[in-house]
């Protein structure tokens, strides 16, 4: 059975550098989560043959644009494209009024129920319970309010060796709190916007480094590290991965389009 995730868009605040906004999606027993919907996401599935209409589950990370701004303009795609099945968007709370004011401003009446799910600003929370899998989110320390997410298979089919997992902290300061958390995950994506040299400026904005991502992933036990989020002074993020691999071996960039395997 399928578990993996493919990322489709790498870059920090604006698009630079051929790196898309941020999104990503997991693969979940051929049901498909978008996790975070930056501007040009739809354009992104497109281009790396996923389907938009498979899309269950969404779920934002927090209201910065990059994370976000793509999201009205899929909702309507999947309209347009005759879509009838319910989709569920799990989001800061805010989220709801944000979009429903954009369809409203349109006159656009979905063709299908949207299910808006806010999440919880405090501690560790069972948002998503099925039969093959559970997804849960946790608050991240940024400059507005921010949550990752965990997804864990329930019931592996008898081949799988390992249950899977992968663990998703978007932007956040280095935050040793999150570690208890994300504990054992087979694969964890860690922001990784800025190089080590500018540690001071990360604190600042609220945003790790690539080394701090590496040592939560050490902190963490995970078995993979996956970075990315990268600003776009960064043409190319070699350097970065260096840093990273330094502390935890097991660290690869955000490459979009490329599908991990769990």
């Amino acid at each position: 059975m399928t578990f993996s995730f493919t990322v489709l868009g790498s870059s920090a605040a604006v698009a630079a550098n051929d790196r898309n906004l941020s999104a990503h999606l997991l693969n979940a027993n051929e049901r498909f989560h978008l996790i975070d919907c930056g501007e040009g996401t739809q354009f992104q599935l497109r281009k790396f043959h996923l389907s938009i209409m498979r899309i269950k589950h969404i779920y934002i990370s927090h209201l910065h644009g990059d994370h976000f701004f793509g999201l009205v303009g899929l909702l309507n795609t999947m309209h347009l494209l005759g879509r009838s099945e319910e989709l569920t968007v799990h989001g800061p709370p805010q989220l709801r009024e944000i979009i429903e004011i954009q369809l409203e401003a349109s006159q656009t009446r979905l063709k299908y129920p949207v299910i808006y799910q806010p999440l919880c600003p405090d501690g560790y929370r069972l948002i998503l319970e099925e039969e093959r899998l559970e997804v849960h989110s946790f608050p991240l320390k940024h400059s507005i309010p921010a949550w990752g997410f965990i997804f864990r298979e329930k019931n592996p089919p008898h081949k799988v060796p390992v249950a899977r997992s992968l663990a998703y902290c978007s932007d956040t300061v280095y935050d040793e709190s999150i570690v208890p958390w994300i504990s054992d995950v087979r694969l964890l994506y860690h922001e990784a916007t800025f190089a080590s040299a500018m540690e001071q400026v990360a604190a600042e904005k609220f945003h790790a480094t690539a080394a701090q991502a590496a040592t939560i992933a050490l902190k963490a036990g995970v078995a993979k590290l996956i970075i990315g989020h990268f600003s776009a002074r960064y043409e190319d993020v070699q350097p970065l991965l260096a840093e990273a691999k330094a502390i935890f071996p097991e660290t690869y960039t955000a490459e979009e389009g490329e599908r991990i395997e769990l």
